[in-house]
């Protein structure tokens, strides 16, 4: 099973941008899929989930401002970041959990794609 997630980018404050993570292999449907983050000189943390039947999970941090999403037919998980605060600059990469449900502890997924970087300026 691979992971390549893309979309990363610099934006302004208050900017949106879109991440995408196509997962080859396996069986996309039966998967959940979560976003993580490492910011600079930080521990990797959980941003989003969506399980295997649409549930959606989200740090507090991220709350109201980002969404996340599947498309089932693209082997495509989606993470819609709205109002982007410098705050949000980090490496974020996708994982895909053996598992239909959601979890926000990385050490259950079992795939990881490379980290696309969002980088917010002030």
């Amino acid at each position: 099973v691979q992971l390549q997630a893309s979309g990363g980018g610099l934006v302004q404050a208050g900017g949106s941008l879109r991440l995408s993570c196509v997962v080859s292999g396996g069986t996309f449907n039966r998967y959940a899929m979560g976003w993580f983050r490492q910011a600079p000189g930080k521990e990797r943390e959980f941003v989003a989930a969506i399980s295997s039947t649409q549930f959606t999970h989200f740090a507090d941090s991220v709350k109201g401002r980002f969404t996340i999403s599947r498309d089932n037919s693209n082997n495509t998980a989606l993470l819609q970041m709205n109002n982007l605060k410098p705050e949000d600059t980090a490496v974020y990469y996708c994982a895909a959990e053996n598992y239909p449900g959601v979890d926000t502890r990385e050490s259950k997924y079992d795939y990881w794609g490379q980290g696309t970087l969002v980088t917010v300026s002030s």
